[in-house]
This record gives C-alpha cells, sequence and structure tokens, in this order.
C-alpha cells in the first residue's frame, strides 16, 4: 500500500506547477518559503521521485513524472471538491454535464431548460472541454453527462446519437470558390488549411486528412486552433482557409469570410449525449430521458431507446 499524501501536499504541487517559482507559489498559500519547500521536498522524498527540476534557487520547471502526477493531483483535489460540495447541496442536487467549446447554443439551452419534478433543487454545473477529454472525465466519474461529437467506441460508455453535425470551410469572400454552393477539397488545394488540433477533435481531425487524401489533396497545413472563432478569425486576416464544424460557425458573421458546406457526405458526424455503461443514478438517467425527448427518439435503435427512454 502506497504511503498517503495529505491535501495540503497535493496544493502546493498544483500551485508550484503554476508558477513554477517557490516565491510565488509560497505568497499564493501565504506560508513561508522554507515551509513551502519543506511540503514539496516531503512529497519527493514519501515516494522517492522527483517532480520539480530546480532550475535556480526559486525557479523549477517540471520533470515527466511531475507532468503525470500534476494532472492526478488536480482530478483528486476536484473530487474532494465535489465531495464537500455534493454533502453540503445533497447529492441528488447537483448535476455535471460537459459540451465542447463549439457547441450548439440550442442544445446547451435545452440543458438548462430541463425541469424534473422529483429534482426541484437541480443544479446544473456546465463544464466545457474538448472531445477527447469529456469522454475521458466521463469514464472517470467527473462528469454526470456529455455531450461529445463523434466519440469512441466503448463498453465502459453509453452514447446516445441526438443530432448530425457537418462540416463547413471557411473561405475569404474574395476566394474563386467563394461563390459556390458547396465546397469540395480540390477547390482547397492550393491554400493553406486551418484544422482543429487533434486534441480539440481527434476524430474529425483524422476524418478530414483521411478524405483529403481519398480525393487526392495533399493540405498544405497551416495553422492548428481549438476554437472556430479562432479559425475565422485567421481566415479574416487572409492566412488560409478553415474547416469547422456547423454549429461553430452558425453566427459566427466576420466581413470577408463566407461559410460553405462541405459537399463529402462522408465529412458528417453524429453528436451523442454521453453517460458511464454502468452508472445507476436516477438522476442521471432521468436527465438524460428528458434531453433526449427533444431531441432523438425516432433516431435511436432500440437497445438504446430502452436504455434512455423507459419510464
Amino acid at each position: 500500500m502506497f504511503p498517503r499524501v495529505e491535501v495540503r501536499h497535493l496544493q502546493a504541487v498544483l500551485v508550484l506547477a503554476e508558477e513554477l517559482n517557490f516565491t510565488r507559489a509560497a505568497d499564493r498559500l501565504h506560508i513561508t518559503q522554507s515551509g513551502f519547500s519543506k511540503q514539496i521536498n516531503e512529497v519527493e522524498a514519501l515516494h522517492k521521485f522527483q517532480l520539480f527540476i530546480r532550475t535556480n534557487k526559486k525557479n523549477v520547471e517540471l520533470t515527466e513524472v511531475g507532468r503525470i502526477f500534476v494532472e492526478e493531483a488536480r482530478l483528486a483535489i476536484w473530487h474532494i471538491d465535489r465531495a464537500v460540495h455534493a454533502a453540503r447541496e445533497g447529492s441528488d442536487s447537483i448535476l455535471t454535464i460537459g459540451h465542447s467549446p463549439d457547441a450548439d447554443h440550442s442544445w446547451i439551452s435545452a440543458i438548462l431548460a430541463i425541469r424534473l419534478p422529483m429534482y426541484p433543487k437541480l443544479r446544473i454545473q456546465l463544464i466545457s472541454e474538448f472531445s477527447s477529454e469529456l469522454v475521458h472525465r466521463v469514464m472517470a466519474g467527473d462528469l454526470n453527462l456529455a455531450l461529445v461529437t463523434a466519440p469512441p467506441e466503448s463498453s465502459r460508455i453509453t452514447a446516445a446519437a441526438f443530432a448530425q453535425t457537418h462540416l463547413y470551410a471557411a473561405l475569404p469572400q474574395a476566394h474563386a470558390a467563394a461563390q459556390k454552393e458547396d465546397i469540395a477539397f480540390q477547390d482547397l488545394a492550393k491554400d493553406e488549411w486551418i484544422l482543429f488540433a487533434r486534441r480539440s477533435h481527434p476524430v474529425v481531425r483524422a476524418a478530414i486528412m483521411e478524405a483529403a487524401q481519398r480525393q487526392g489533396v495533399a493540405p498544405k497545413h497551416a495553422h492548428d486552433i481549438l476554437t472556430a472563432q479562432e479559425a475565422i478569425h485567421l481566415v479574416s486576416q487572409h492566412v488560409g482557409v478553415a474547416i469547422v464544424t456547423k454549429p461553430a460557425s452558425v453566427g459566427l458573421s466576420v466581413e470577408g469570410v463566407v461559410i460553405r458546406p462541405l459537399s463529402d457526405p462522408s465529412l458528417s458526424f453524429e453528436t451523442c449525449l454521453i453517460m458511464r455503461s454502468d452508472d445507476d443514478s436516477r438522476l442521471a438517467n432521468e436527465f438524460g430521458r428528458a434531453f433526449l425527448r427533444r431531441y432523438a427518439p425516432q433516431r435511436m435503435p432500440p437497445k438504446q431507446m430502452d436504455f434512455w427512454l423507459s419510464a
């Protein structure tokens, strides 16, 4: 059995990982620098690994082991905070629901509009994360539910499709293809491409590259972006053309930029409501059913229908 690390140790490591400076980290925690250094040394000595490399007396850098430790420590602190909060408010009063930064605003509005008679004090906590992180956090139990475009197939999650998400090209108004009703990759072959980063939309990114390869187009990759807003701005600055999802692009009106659908039918993805497959929370299941009744009954296979929509 591993020796236990106290919460104060985890907090000290997290603050130092953010500040990378002993003086600033100690000031944030309102303790002396010597006391703070002692806490960091205790963690490293207790587990016999090095979390930080000292570059001088005050500054540090994270080791690879340190990066792994910090990621898990952050989740541990989050779990502790959530446990305390749930105990104060009542375990059935809070649902934590994740969505991507480019989620359609109508989906978020639908979530916030749901009222469950059996849970009159229900509060919704929304968390915006990239799709791969949303799946990971649902599996880990950090999120009760999440809206995810093209989630991976896994026995650890139950996914119900409720919307079809298409891809669009954002072009400068002066582009030769800007007047076309839909855009083929050949229309973009001479341009530099602005794409979602892999950690933002890994499945969508891979599908774009595979489709381009099938069509004999070798993209001139210019920029990785995390949000559609970034992409549209870069297009307006004439640094390339962008490929974005429809929910992200709708309503983003920027002078000099036009948005057209891509013609490739393979670049259409199911957006799903997901939850952990072994989650037997009555609240989470009731909420999931209420959300899906607004969108999805006619689109769901019988097995999913039984799981999500049974009374």
